[in-house]
């Protein structure tokens, strides 16, 4: 079956492809032209959902979206779901990552703990909403490491590997991350929809 990301970011679609293909799902970017839907929902869920019926009502396809979000221990869950708008709208991953690290510059080290959090919303075209959450804990660094991922992934250390997630093999990454785990078991919750519908 096929659905359509709610997402023009290169990152984050080459990602949920890696994790959904295998799975027997064919996803799609939106189209270019479509406008930036406004995430102003005051969580990860609400958002989320906003993005996947958004796409689902317009295209009349099955869509599927995700809103994902550093939860920083030290800062009460700071920059949470303004992750990726906090530091204005011109402002590069890079440019946040960094004024991420000056405000943990005074954290010691075992109090930097954090968590990224990615929650993956299914709107069908007769009405049907799923939801789930996937969570991954680390430790936020004193600087950048690796070139790999995207957004926060070069200061978001995982203590299992002992590395970022800048510096995991991609195929490690997709078995682990916050995005994987919420893909995984929402790709879970479609087979099941779908074998009760009939149509696997």
């Amino acid at each position: 079956m096929k659905f359509v990301l709610a997402s023009h970011n290169k990152g984050k679609i080459q990602e949920v492809k890696q994790i959904w293909e295998p799975m027997g799902f064919e996803v799609v970017p939106m189209p270019k032209d479509f406008p930036e839907i406004e995430e102003n929902g005051e969580s990860f869920e609400e958002n989320a959902m906003m993005k996947a019926r958004a796409v689902s009502k317009a295209l009349g396809l099955p869509a599927v979206a995700d809103d994902s979000g550093l939860v920083v221990d030290a800062l009460d869950g700071f920059p949470g779901i303004y992750s990726a708008r906090w530091a204005g709208p011109d402002a590069t991953a890079h440019d946040r990552n960094l004024l991420l690290l000056e405000k943990l510059m005074a954290v010691p080290e075992d109090q930097r703990g954090a968590e990224f959090v990615c929650v993956a919303a299914c709107v069908f075209p007769d009405g049907k909403e799923l939801t789930v959450r996937g969570q991954c804990r680390g430790t936020i660094l004193n600087e950048e490491h690796g070139n790999g991922g995207f957004g926060y992934d070069p200061i978001f250390c995982v203590p299992k590997y002992g590395c970022t997630f800048g510096e995991l093999d991609p195929e490690v990454k997709n078995s682990i991350s916050h995005r994987a785990r919420a893909f995984t078991a929402l790709g879970s919750a479609l087979r099941v929809y779908m074998e009760e519908k009939g149509e696997n």
